[in-house]
């Protein structure tokens, strides 16, 4: 592998998902975005809902990724993730019918003023915008 380069792997309960050599990755912490390059300092951190970008010599993939952490040391990132999908892996009508349910659920949550029901609603419309934003490539 070459000096400007380094591994990234996202792995959920499911299996790895995906598995390059990349430039740099650029991901969202709860702490804010967050850039990792070829020999960064050891660094673990936990992740938001959002799409994971990974910058390639020939362009750029996005990941979208729900939750989880990454861990990079030694010239490796991996991402452990409670779920992540690739856009080609993406149903687009599935992550738009789960917009539109929790749109709904949202909705419901204020006419009845469910503090739980609205944060579970809100969440799964995050996940949903996070695919349908990583679909869209």
């Amino acid at each position: 592998m070459a000096d400007h380069m380094f591994n990234v792997t996202i792995v959920t309960p499911d299996g790895t998902v995906y598995d390059k050599d990349t430039t740099m990755i650029i991901l969202k912490t709860q702490n804010g975005e967050m850039g990792i390059l070829p020999n960064h300092i050891p660094v673990v951190a936990s992740l938001q809902i959002d799409a994971v970008r990974v910058k390639l010599d020939s362009g750029e993939d996005k990941i979208a990724v729900n939750g989880g952490f990454v861990e990079f040391s030694d010239n490796s990132a991996t991402i452990v993730a409670d779920s992540a999908e690739t856009p080609e892996k993406i149903d687009v009508s599935r992550a738009q019918s789960a917009k539109t349910r929790a749109e709904q659920h949202i909705q419901h949550a204020h006419e009845v003023h469910d503090k739980d029901e609205l944060s579970r609603a809100e969440v799964a419309l995050k996940r949903a915008v996070n695919r349908l934003s990583v679909s869209q490539k």
